[in-house]
């Protein structure tokens, strides 16, 4: 009788493989995730910034229209929003944040602030 030797043709991976794999993938979101997270975190902050330019134009629009001096409040965000105002629609911070117009010849402010060491994810004007 034939000693019978099956070779199998196995196609697949070993546990050691599949382990690798996954060790790699761990590697490379460990990386990328912490970039995406100050990426994402930085562009909010732009985007707060650029409400901040657009509310300090419509303040001092405002107070052009108006004669209002430096110093004068124009009264919160109500007389600079709305269809026949300076901003269309009221801005709103993407970190939830919320804005101060404060009085001609000062900048507005949002209430997220300074956001870490001095970078770019400050929500300062």
């Amino acid at each position: 009788m034939k000693a019978i030797r099956e070779r199998r043709s196995e196609k697949g991976f070993t546990l050691i493989e599949i382990m690798i794999v996954v060790l790699i993938i761990g590697i490379l979101l460990a990386i990328a995730v912490p970039n995406f997270i100050k990426a994402r975190e930085t562009s909010r902050a732009k985007a707060c910034v650029s409400n901040l330019k657009q509310i300090d134009a419509a303040k001092e629009q405002w107070a052009m229209d108006t004669k209002a001096a430096a110093g004068d409040d124009p009264g919160g965000l109500a007389p600079l929003v709305g269809a026949a105002n300076y901003i269309k629609a009221t801005p709103e911070c993407p970190s939830s944040g919320a804005y101060t117009v404060d009085v001609v010849g000062t900048d507005p402010t949002c209430d997220v602030g300074v956001n870490g060491a001095g970078d770019a994810d400050d929500h300062v004007l």
